[in-house]
């Protein structure tokens, strides 16, 4: 068995619109880890039971989609849309869901594809049940009035029609759903650093979260260069 330590795997959690997988991919980028944006799995696994014609809430449904996932489906360009946010809040709730996904992002962390010295993963969980050895764990957040004005500017900026007031109404929602399931609810880890990016700009924003991640990953690498 080898004593080379983990790769180091760095924790990017918070709820909708918080900026967490912008921080994420650019993170990765820096330090040319591999991503893993989690979210895309439950939006994957939730449009599977939409377009079968099933409901995202019914659990025996929701877990066969999610054991019958193939990793190609992440590739999909309508994961990018509220429908599949919305269907993905209700699948993430699922216990058997979240088990049948568990194995693929732990595996994805332990050993990072393609060669890659390590991993960034960002999601709702990772840092408390997905990788909670992670080498360093952000919790990105802002408000949700700001996080709802992001979304609603989104959507214009794609072409697609938007009012603030539902957008704003439905991000409450999925807080709401997010942080109260009974599997794995939105919370920051114990040891996470919370990162708010309410007044940030993005490259303010990573400039804070590469801050704060640099240092334990700079060192983690360096343990599995001796």
């Amino acid at each position: 068995m080898s004593d080379t330590p983990a790769p180091p795997v760095v924790a990017v959690d918070g709820p909708a619109a918080s900026g967490k997988g912008t921080l994420a991919r650019r993170l990765a980028k820096q330090f040319d880890f591999a991503y893993l944006d989690t979210g895309k799995l439950y939006r994957a696994v939730g449009m599977k039971v939409v377009r079968s014609g099933g409901d995202p809430e019914d659990e025996d449904a929701a877990e066969a989609a999610a054991r019958a996932l193939d990793i190609s489906e992440l590739e999909d360009p309508a994961l990018s849309g509220d429908d599949a946010a919305s269907a993905a809040s209700k699948v993430a709730a699922i216990p058997g869901v979240r088990a049948a996904l568990l194995e693929f992002q732990r595996t994805f962390a332990a050993v990072p594809p393609d060669g890659k010295p390590g991993a960034v993963l960002d999601g709702r969980d990772i840092g408390t049940v997905i990788a909670p050895d992670a080498t360093v764990k952000l919790f990105a957040t802002a408000s949700v009035e700001v996080r709802a004005d992001r979304r609603h500017k989104e959507l214009i900026n794609r072409g697609e029609a938007s009012i603030y007031a539902h957008v704003l109404e439905e991000l409450k929602a999925r807080d709401a759903r997010d942080m109260n399931r009974a599997a794995a609810p939105l919370v920051a880890a114990s040891d996470a650093v919370v990162l708010d990016t309410s007044d940030l700009g993005i490259d303010e924003a990573f400039a804070a979260a590469l801050r704060i991640v640099e240092g334990p990953v700079q060192k983690a690498l360096e343990a599995r260069e001796d």
